[in-house]
């Protein structure tokens, strides 16, 4: 997987993990949604967000690997 795979798949599990506990813990866990979205948002524009960071620091590819078919 390429890092905006990683990207949107991470984005999206704390976006739906932060809806449950803002509806089950806290309602103040809504603000973290919002914080993942404005940061998606900001992302598409600027073509940088620090998971990207993190997730270069971990060695994920930036481009998918071509397979032999």
């Amino acid at each position: 997987m390429t890092i905006e795979r990683y990207l949107r798949l991470i984005a999206g599990a704390l976006i739906l993990v932060s809806l449950a506990l803002g509806r089950w813990a806290s309602p103040y866990w809504y603000l973290f949604t919002a914080f993942v979205g404005l940061n998606l948002l900001q992302s598409a524009f600027t073509d940088w967000c620090p998971m990207m960071t993190f997730l270069r620091r971990l060695g994920v590819s930036e481009v998918a690997e071509m397979k032999n078919a």
